[in-house]
């Protein structure tokens, strides 16, 4: 080894430019796809309750109703800023500029975080439409809306952590007893309308991965509704397919909203815990989990694959689809028990 490090020493100082640029350049490329292979993973998943109750400085004991679920928040959006690499979405440097697969998991995180930080401020921490809404919720709410790609002159991340650090100053608050502003209403209503959100986007999601290979859908944009209108006239049969160069950006987008929600509705397990078993729907909700713990299994193959439904080679987005759809369906039981007296 010495040897050739001496015989190196000596062709360097031997050799013209040329030989030293482009040794520089192999050794520059090396190092930009270590780093690439060292910033290419997702976050392992955490602890909702020890994750709180650490945050509380507590070991034992029951938590205020909310704050598990608002540390849920707060620590899926520090994970964004605080995982391998960092937030690599606004990155336009190498080799973050050349990666696609970690910024739309972080995608796909931001909007559930976005999703949740709203109904926090609009129903959970009110009691009814005309209270007041918390000023700390008011704060990181429009932080975590704040652009995504931005690099400078704000960057995301600095914006970011403003919303994390209004949290932090609404969960003192929150477990304050003298601080009777900062309130968090356990309700089924309030959770419904989270619920609500949730569907939605599960379910865009679902219809994005099953495009993968292409599928020809009837318009349903008005079905009952036979004085409903649309602004612009459609086809009532349409050809609905994703892009080849997209298909693995679905695909991870939704792989790192499941991450999210997984610990959203981990947390509001025990936050709402009394309305679950009331409604006798906490199996629905652990059912619900469960399905979307599935899509965050390892994906083996270096590329996402796109075969044909039937076909010799797997589609990874019909899989996820999969699972996505059985999530969002026990979900759709989940609001119906809810409403339920």
């Amino acid at each position: 080894m010495r040897e050739r490090l001496q015989d190196f020493l000596e062709r360097w100082r031997e050799e013209g430019w040329s030989y030293r640029i482009l040794v520089l350049l192999v050794l520059l490329v090396v190092a930009n796809l270590g780093t690439m292979l060292w910033w290419d993973h997702e976050p392992d998943p955490f602890d909702v309750v020890e994750a709180a109750r650490r945050h509380a400085g507590v070991t034992e004991g029951p938590l205020v109703p909310g704050y598990v679920t608002t540390v849920a928040l707060r620590e899926v959006a520090a994970t964004l800023l605080e995982k391998r690499g960092g937030y690599l979405t606004n990155d336009r440097l190498s080799p973050a500029v050349f990666m696609d697969n970690i910024p739309n998991w972080e995608f796909g995180v931001v909007v559930q975080v976005r999703d949740l930080a709203q109904v926090l401020r609009n129903d959970f921490s009110r009691s009814q439409t005309q209270s007041t809404e918390d000023p700390d919720l008011a704060i990181a709410d429009p932080q975590f809306h704040f652009d995504t790609d931005s690099w400078l002159f704000p960057p995301t991340e600095s914006e970011y952590r403003k919303g994390i650090r209004a949290l932090d100053r609404y969960l003192a608050r929150l477990a304050d007893p003298a601080q009777q502003q900062a309130q968090f209403y356990a309700r089924a209503d309030n959770l419904r309308t989270w619920l609500g959100f949730v569907e939605k986007r599960l379910g865009s999601l679902s219809q994005r991965l099953s495009a993968s290979v292409g599928q020809v859908r009837i318009n349903i944009d008005l079905e009952g509704e036979p004085e409903g209108e649309q602004s612009t006239p459609a086809p009532q049969e349409m050809v609905i397919k994703t892009p080849w160069l997209e298909i693995d950006d679905v695909f991870y987008e939704a792989r790192g909203a499941c991450w999210a929600l997984i610990h959203f509705l981990r947390a509001v397990e025990v936050d709402f815990a009394k309305v679950l078993e009331k409604k006798n729907a906490r199996v629905s909700l652990k059912q619900i989990i469960r399905e979307l713990e599935s899509t965050q299994e390892p994906v083996w193959s270096p590329v996402i694959l796109n075969g044909t439904g039937f076909g010799l080679v797997a589609n990874h987005s019909l899989v996820m689809a999969s699972y996505i759809s059985r999530a969002n369906a026990a979900l759709i039981d989940l609001r119906d028990l809810l409403q339920q007296g």
